[in-house]
């Protein structure tokens, strides 16, 4: 019989063990994005706004894997859903390095220069 006190916790890493966002998998949840106007290109950057926070870090992991780098996260102010209740808007800035980036001719082909969100907020 093995005592309690020799047994041995597995042992826990502190990094993930998932593997990073691959960039056509990256830049199709952009291509997505576009189509239904959470992100739009502004000048050389692209601003994404939605009001969960965890399709922000989605962002950033995208933008990331592309080879780029995400300049700011701030809340915009509140937004109403429904009739009682408002929810904080979220709104990222983020740079791709390659100037003639596929997103950006994506962008002219199916994105729109105003977010979902600007009617509301």
């Amino acid at each position: 019989m093995k005592s309690q006190l020799s047994y041995k916790l597995p042992e826990i890493l502190l990094e993930s063990n998932e593997a990073k966002m691959l960039p056509p998998e990256a830049q199709k949840k952009m291509q997505c994005w576009i189509r239904s106007r959470h992100l739009i290109c502004s000048g050389n950057f692209f601003v994404f706004e939605s009001v969960d926070y965890s399709a922000v870090e989605r962002f950033g992991e995208s933008v990331a894997a592309l080879g780029g780098t995400v300049i700011s996260v701030d809340p915009v102010g509140k937004i109403w859903m429904g009739d009682h209740r408002q929810v904080l808007l979220y709104r990222s800035k983020a740079s791709l390095h390659t100037p003639h980036h596929q997103l950006k001719q994506y962008w002219i082909k199916y994105g729109n220069f105003r977010t979902r969100f600007d009617d509301q907020a």
